[in-house]
C-alpha cells in the first residue's frame, strides 16, 4: 500500500484528491489530513479515509477536532508547527493544496522527508523556488506538478529534450471579468469575481483569476520548475478552458494538452504517475465543441501580468515580496477594503518599498528571509490599503 498525505484536504483540489483516493481504499494507507476552520469536513473524511492523524491550522479549532473525532482513534493536533509535524511523517506521496505561502514550510517538510510531492501550491516556487529545488535535490525528493496549467506543460514534455523546447503557453479563461468594458472593473465586487466561468474552484484562487492574479502566479511558478527563460513563457485567453498548456519546440511544431476542465485530471496524473490510470472525468467531444478560441490578454485589463514580468527580471526574494502583497491585497478586497482594480497598485507599491529596502531583495534564499520579506509585504500592503481609506 502507498503512504499518503493530503495538505489542505478541505479545500477544491483537496476535496478532489480524497475523491479518487476513496475510489480505491485498498491501495493506500492515509498518514495524515490537514485542513483549516472547516473540522466537520476534515473529521468526516479521516474517518472515511481511516487517517493516521488529522490537524487544523487552527488552535482555537483544537478541541472541536478532537470532539469531531473522539473514539476513532485518529491523532490530533492543531497550529503551523503541527502542520509541518503532518507533512514530516514518512509517506510515499503527499499532496501540498493548502493556499498560499503557508503551504511553504509543511512543503518542505515533506520534500526532507524524501516524499513525492504533488505541488498544487503554487506560491511554493513562487516565493522559494531555488530553495525548495535545492532541498528536493538534497533528500532526492521528486515533485509533480498538479496546477492544471503546469501539469499539461509536463504531460507535453515528456521524453522531449528540453533544449529543443522554444516557448511554452499557458492558457487562462479571463476569469469572471474577461468581456466587461474596462470602465466597470473598479465596481466589481467579491461575489461577481468569485464567479468562474469554467472552473470550480475555491473563492480565493476564483477571484485571483478574474484578476489574472493567479496566472501571473503560474507563469514565475513555470520558470522555476521548468527552468525556461521568463522571455519564452506565453500567456494566451483561451476561454473554453480546454487547452491547459501547449509547447513549442524548434521545429515549429505546437504540442498541446487538452482535457475537460477537472482539476481530478491533472491530480490523477500525478498520484498515477509514471503511468496512467482510468479516471472520473469527462471525455472531449471535440465535433460536438466544434472551435477553440484565443486571443492575448489585454496588459490594460490585467495588471498582474506585467508585474510578474519585472518579478522574475528582478529575481531574489522578488517573489516573495510579490506573492505576499498579493495575498494582502485579495483580502482587503474581499474584506470590502478596496476595489478590485487597486489590488495590483498595492502589489506594485510593496514592491517599490521592497526594492528601497536595503539588501533584502538580494537577502539569502533561506526559509527566515523568506518569511521576513513576506512579513514585510504585507505590512507594507496594508499600509496602502489603509491609506487608501484614508482619501
Amino acid at each position: 500500500m502507498r503512504r499518503i498525505s493530503i495538505l489542505g484536504a478541505t479545500g477544491s483540489v483537496g476535496q478532489s484528491t480524497i475523491d479518487l483516493i476513496a475510489r480505491a481504499p485498498d491501495e493506500y494507507e492515509v498518514v495524515a489530513l490537514t485542513g483549516g476552520r472547516n473540522i466537520a469536513q476534515l473529521a468526516k473524511d479521516a474517518r472515511r479515509l481511516n487517517a493516521q492523524l488529522a490537524v487544523t491550522a487552527h488552535d482555537d479549532c483544537l478541541a472541536d477536532l478532537r470532539v469531531a473525532l473522539q473514539g476513532s482513534g485518529i491523532e490530533v493536533a492543531a497550529g503551523a508547527v503541527a502542520l509541518c509535524e503532518a507533512a514530516a511523517r514518512p509517506a510515499d506521496w503527499v499532496m501540498s493544496a493548502i493556499v498560499g505561502a503557508a503551504g511553504l514550510p509543511p512543503g518542505l517538510a515533506a520534500l526532507d522527508q524524501g516524499a513525492t510531492l504533488a505541488l498544487a501550491n503554487k506560491e511554493t516556487l513562487v516565493t522559494a523556488g531555488p530553495l525548495v529545488m535545492a532541498r528536493a535535490a538534497a533528500s532526492g525528493a521528486r515533485i509533480l506538478p498538479v496546477d492544471s496549467e503546469h501539469s499539461a506543460a509536463f504531460q507535453c514534455l515528456t521524453g522531449e529534450d528540453p533544449a529543443q523546447v522554444e516557448r511554452l503557453i499557458l492558457t487562462a479563461s479571463g476569469g469572471a471579468f474577461r468581456d466587461w468594458p474596462l470602465a466597470q472593473l473598479a465596481s466589481a465586487t467579491p461575489a461577481q469575481a468569485a464567479t468562474h466561468p469554467t472552473w470550480d474552484m475555491g473563492q480565493r484562487i476564483t477571484i485571483d483569476s478574474a484578476s489574472m492574479f493567479n496566472k501571473a502566479l503560474e507563469v514565475i511558478e513555470a520558470k522555476e520548475f521548468f527552468g525556461i527563460a521568463p522571455d519564452r513563457i506565453e500567456v494566451l485567453i483561451h476561454p473554453e478552458s480546454l487547452v491547459h498548456a501547449l509547447v513549442g519546440h524548434t521545429d515549429g511544431a505546437l504540442i498541446a494538452h487538452l482535457g475537460a476542465p477537472d482539476m481530478r485530471h491533472a491530480i490523477g496524473y500525478a498520484l498515477h504517475w509514471p503511468t496512467r490510470r482510468e479516471l472520473p472525468v469527462a471525455r472531449l467531444d471535440l465535433a460536438e465543441i466544434g472551435g477553440l478560441s484565443f486571443q492575448r490578454p489585454d496588459p490594460e485589463r490585467f495588471p498582474a501580468l506585467g508585474l510578474a514580468r519585472q518579478v522574475m527580471a528582478r529575481g531574489g526574494l522578488a517573489g516573495a515580496v510579490f506573492n505576499a502583497a498579493k495575498e494582502q491585497a485579495l483580502d482587503g478586497f474581499i474584506a470590502g477594503a478596496m476595489k478590485f482594480t487597486e489590488m495590483a497598485d498595492a502589489v506594485a507599491a510593496s514592491l517599490e518599498r521592497a526594492e528601497a529596502e536595503p539588501g533584502l531583495i538580494d537577502a539569502e534564499f533561506t526559509l527566515d528571509n523568506i518569511v521576513m520579506a513576506d512579513g514585510l509585504a504585507r505590512t507594507w500592503a496594508a499600509d496602502y490599503i489603509g491609506n487608501l481609506n484614508k482619501r
